[in-house]
């Protein structure tokens, strides 16, 4: 993992970014510096290139397009079926590896920049709000970018504000730090509960209050929404280790429920792009700007919002804003995980592509959304129908369905149990596809995925009569993790065989800790 060398550089997106969203003139007359010049640069700059970064990475067509949406089912490949098979090119790691890392440097700088006797009074000028907001902000960020690294790979170089622990050696930069330790999945997690913990209660005592303005693209600097979004984040990350550590998720889930969670659809944590090249989001850059038909809506899902799977035996109304209809007006999900030589059985004008809420130049990526704290705190208090109702309805309003089809399908909508709850949590994730795999590993459902050996498709072909099965390769069921960037295995060789030492194999099946049984 290389240092951040070209972080003053690397903000200059920043400037674009602003503009691109509609910023006012006087943030630019306020923030007028040269970013090449370390001792100008203004953190609004470094903070706006950073969410862009962080989401890039998340959603990027090689752990997100070709590695999670396939893993959670969401989308299936047309023409190449290979990942949707398992089978992962040991690159695709690389690029997420080193653009969330990218994007936790940036972070870092802005709290360096905020701590720095010599400069943190210049970082706290116009806009951009105080050292201590700007800090307990960029704390949520990180946490939220470290989870999603170690979700995908498990123990992982790792650094916290408020812990020194010699373990935490990720974005040392004086002197750079080109070998740093990884840290175990337990103690990460446990550290990202505490940082929450603290941004929140920091952001809490200064509520009304604006932090970075127009250049914090997903809140607009509001520091009421971003101690929500610390405390929904706490939710989700003490509910994926209750296994584990009972206790302390117990802990952390009661006080985050007390200072406040997510209330409405209007506390969704979302980085909207732009329409504006080269800012378009990540899935239309990767259809429509680069003019390709990879991925269609796989058949699980399409069948499962019609009612032919899964324990909803009715029409759901989000299928016409996930998906396209065919050619011939029906909507027909592409059959998930055939063998290479099958991949078009289908021609792709047969099939249900994208639909264009989702696939919309300046789509707006989700981090978190209200659904998921309702169907969270369903599930923290054994199932319960009125949040669990309320998470159905979430995800309705937020997709743009009408107030008549929400009332229609919540009538018929049977009573929360554990399989109702998280089949509806997983029809909700949809489109967020590392969330949406965690949670396939964390709880087991939905139960309707294709497994090895199943049925995928049947039918004629060249007047033959066909039968394709779901045969992974080199795997027997959902892979647990990504395996590890390959310049680690080189650059940081003695740190890596230590992780591996303590986590298991650099294979796909290695579970990360929380997963464990």
């Amino acid at each position: 993992m290389k240092g951040l060398k070209t972080i003053y550089k690397i903000s200059l997106l920043g400037l674009a970014m602003i503009a691109l969203h509609s910023c006012s003139k006087g943030l630019f007359e306020e923030i007028n510096t040269d970013p090449n010049r370390p001792d100008a640069v203004s953190t609004p700059y470094i903070l706006v290139s950073a969410e862009k970064q962080l989401m890039n990475a998340l959603r990027s067509e090689e752990i997100n397009l070709r590695g999670a949406q396939l893993y959670a089912q969401y989308f299936s490949q047309h023409i190449y079926t290979d990942q949707s098979r398992y089978s992962i090119t040991s690159g695709y790691a690389d690029n997420y590896w080193t653009g969330m890392y990218k994007a936790l440097n940036n972070f870092n700088e802005i709290i360096k920049l905020n701590t720095d006797e010599r400069t943190k009074a210049v970082a706290a000028a116009g806009t951009a709000g105080t050292n201590a907001n700007q800090i307990a902000i960029v704390r949520v960020l990180k946490a939220f970018a470290f989870h999603s690294l170690s979700d995908v790979f498990g123990d992982i170089p790792y650094q916290s504000y408020g812990n020194a622990d010699p373990d935490f050696q990720a974005l040392q930069q004086e002197p750079e730090n080109l070998t740093p330790a990884y840290a175990s999945q337990e103690k990460i997690y446990k550290d990202m509960l505490h940082e929450l913990q603290q941004a929140a209660d920091t952001l809490l005592k200064y509520d009304e209050a604006t932090t970075f303005g127009a250049a914090d693209i997903i809140y607009k600097g509001n520091n009421l929404k971003w101690a929500k979004f610390a405390n929904s984040l706490r939710l989700r990350l003490a509910t994926r280790i209750a296994k584990k550590e009972a206790a302390l998720a117990k802990q952390h889930i009661d006080d985050a429920l007390a200072k406040g969670v997510f209330t409405s659809n209007a506390d969704n944590a979302a980085f909207t792009y732009s329409v504006t090249s080269p800012n378009e989001a990540p899935l239309y850059r990767a259809t429509v700007t680069a003019n390709r038909k990879d991925f269609a809506v796989s058949h699980v899902i399409v069948e499962a919002l019609q009612g032919k799977r899964g324990p909803f035996t009715f029409a759901d109304p989000r299928l016409p804003k996930y998906a396209k209809t065919n050619a011939s007006g029906t909507y027909v999900g592409h059959p998930y995980g055939l063998p290479l030589e099958a991949s078009t059985v289908l021609p792709i004008a047969a099939v249900s592509l994208p639909g264009d809420i989702i696939n919309a130049a300046n789509y707006a990526e989700m981090l978190q959304e209200y659904a998921e704290v309702e169907f969270l705190i369903s599930e923290y208090k054994s199932w319960e129908q009125d949040a669990y109702e309320k998470g159905v309805r979430a995800s309705l309003e937020k997709w743009g369905v009408a107030s008549t089809d929400v009332a229609s399908y919540l009538d018929q909508l049977p009573p929360a149990t554990k399989e109702n709850v998280l089949t509806q949590k997983y029809l909700a994730l949809f489109n967020q596809g590392v969330e949406g795999w965690s949670e396939i590993r964390r709880t087991g459902y939905p139960l309707f995925l294709v497994k090895k050996n199943d049925i995928v498709w049947s039918g004629v072909v060249d007047g033959e009569s066909r039968t394709y099965r779901f045969s992974p390769e080199g795997i027997d069921g959902l892979p647990s993790r990504f395996i590890y960037p390959l310049k680690e295995q080189s650059t940081n060789r003695e740190n890596y065989q230590r992780a591996l030492a303590a986590q298991g194999d650099d294979v796909l099946p290695t579970k990360v800790w929380w997963n464990k049984d």
